[in-house]
């Protein structure tokens, strides 16, 4: 076969080419699939006005309110918005390179402030909602973010750390408040934005900070060419997309990288719609209904939403699914076999991590699927499982899983890390920390973290954040946290604390566990507190957090 899918095929009208459809053979995919990533590149000239130029009626985005009220923002009225925006942004000094924070649920604010800062050449800092005030002190401090866009609740945590935070000279608030600059207020007064910046594909474009699995979070610099590496995963999840008729959903919020790279703006870059609404807790008959009441066909599912899809009752009429991609941890096959009876649809499959997203996948619709492997590499991604020399190892041997480098999808480097960075490569090749084998058809399958990373609900969870939260209490000597299973969550974060001599048990695991979900977050709060003596230490000092993970443990 001498077709090529290259990405200039998509980049020529912003739909997807259908040549995956009519492909038998995975194998083929890969063979002909090249890379052609254009010198400029710009992701909300791509994701918005591209669109808005040839369409700019077509609905972009339909917002839920909390009370259900359904708005509808159009390619057009984004980016109008967006352009006003960026001139509010430009007249306070920001531009080409600035950090600019949005602290935001899901919602048609966020994709504003995304776009009016790439259209000025500015990085795009992500935060959760749910983050404390610790973690976004740490944040805001070490990318030293110039503004911050955020309402009521985030305000009022960004009030507490905003003396220490002296770079951020701006917080605009999407509710009205008399201590900060009005978000609407300022769009709706600023004209239009004339000139956006040119940018290079290779230009910073968005900065998300990993969960500091072995040590402080890095921020993980992406450049506005990983939009594109993201694209053919999207593709292959969504067969023979995009479809007349197609909306997407998550439930992840935007501030991930799953949320928004893996449905958001890819499916924005394809001129799909997409449903934002900001779910306070996850629940199966409420996502339900909003998938059957926004005819939403094209779902994003961190492994526990569809465990608590599963254990609820059966769908309504209504819920037509056509697709759903799901990544953070294996299903295995009762999960996958429920979808298909249940839902009438595959779950796809896919790994990556926040420095190379999306890179292996197991698609029904491609390949036998495997249940428990994480498939096999996506067109335009070359992954391995190497040894410690830096060498491919043979079938069934373990390794570590790498990329190689040069893939687009690829971060820039580690901000303000490149010890880190350098690091983070061997030779040819991106080591991404986790095991795997691989078998004799290509199948990886995941092993085990060659750090301390604790996979709870899909969120890739650091330990260190929470031990240097937890001993900030003047009861705690010492602190280490590891996963440990869990049904739902597939892991659970457990707490092992060493008190000061003196102090009483008595409701400290409680205070512990409410230190922890305001000082960082409720996601990464224990589950579990035991109290022990002393913990596991080598030679050196460093707490030896495998052997706590042990059953038997301490």
């Amino acid at each position: 076969m001498t077709s090529r899918l290259s990405d200039a095929d998509w980049l020529a009208d912003g739909r997807a080419r259908k040549l995956i459809a009519r492909w038998d053979q995975w194998q083929v995919m890969r063979d002909a699939f090249a890379w052609n990533v254009p010198e400029h590149f710009n992701i909300a000239e791509r994701c918005c006005d591209s669109w808005a130029a040839r369409d700019a009626g077509r609905v972009a985005l339909t917002h839920i309110a909390q009370d259900g009220d359904a708005t509808d923002w159009t390619f057009g009225a984004l980016k109008a918005a967006s352009d006003r925006l960026a001139t509010v942004l430009r007249r306070r000094g920001l531009g080409k390179g600035d950090r600019i924070a949005v602290l935001l649920g899901q919602g048609p604010e966020v994709l504003i402030t995304h776009f009016a800062a790439y259209k000025l050449g500015a990085v795009i800092l992500p935060l959760f909602t749910l983050f404390g005030a610790d973690a976004l002190a740490y944040r805001l401090s070490d990318s030293g973010a110039r503004i911050v866009v955020t309402d009521a609740q985030g305000l009022a945590k960004i009030d507490e750390i905003r003396a220490d935070l002296p770079e951020l000279t701006e917080v605009l608030s999407v509710t009205s408040t008399l201590s900060t600059l009005d978000f609407w207020a300022e769009l709706n007064a600023a004209p239009p934005l004339t000139t956006a910046v040119v940018t290079h594909a290779e230009d910073p474009a968005v900065m998300i900070y990993t969960s500091g699995t072995t040590g402080p979070p890095k921020g993980v610099l992406h450049a506005h060419r990983f939009l594109l590496g993201h694209l053919p995963c999207v593709e292959t999840y969504n067969e023979d997309f995009p479809q007349a008729g197609d909306k997407g959903w998550t439930p992840a919020d935007w501030a991930w990288i799953g949320g928004l790279m893996d449905l958001a703006l890819p499916f924005l870059y394809f001129g799909v719609p997409i449903v934002s609404h900001r779910m306070r807790k996850f629940e199966a008959e409420a996502a339900y209904a909003l998938i059957a009441d926004q005819n939403i066909r094209n779902l994003f599912m961190p492994p526990t939403a569809l465990k608590l899809l599963r254990q609820s009752d059966a769908p309504p009429d209504g819920v037509h699914i056509r697709s759903i991609g799901s990544g953070g941890e294996s299903l295995g096959s009762g999960l996958l076999g429920w979808a298909q009876e249940t839902l009438g649809v595959n779950v796809n499959e896919f790994y990556g991590q926040t420095e190379c997203n999306l890179v292996l996948s197991s698609v029904a619709g491609a390949m036998q699927v495997k249940p428990g492997s994480m498939g096999q590499p996506i067109p335009g991604h070359a992954v391995a499982v190497i040894d410690a020399r830096g060498k491919p190892c043979p079938p069934g041997e373990m390794g570590e899983i790498a990329v190689r480098a040069g893939d687009p999808v690829m971060f820039l480097r580690y901000w303000n890390l490149p010890e880190k960075t350098a690091a983070k490569f061997d030779g040819d090749w991106m080591r991404t920390g986790d095991l795997a084998v691989q078998d004799a058809d290509g199948y990886f399958t995941f092993a085990s973290r060659d750090d301390d990373v604790i996979t709870s609900a899909g969120y890739r969870i650091g330990p260190s954040e929470i031990e240097n939260c937890l001993q900030t209490h003047p009861d705690v000597a010492m602190a280490a946290v590891v996963g440990v299973p869990d049904a739902l969550r597939t892991e659970a974060v457990k707490a092992f604390v060493v008190l000061r001599e003196g102090v009483r048990e008595a409701g400290m695991a409680d205070r512990l566990i409410q230190l922890v979900r305001d000082r960082i977050s409720p996601h990464v709060a224990p589950r579990l507190v035991e109290f022990v003596d002393k913990l596991p230490m080598t030679a050196t000092g460093k707490i030896m957090r495998r052997e706590l993970r042990e059953p038997d443990a301490p």
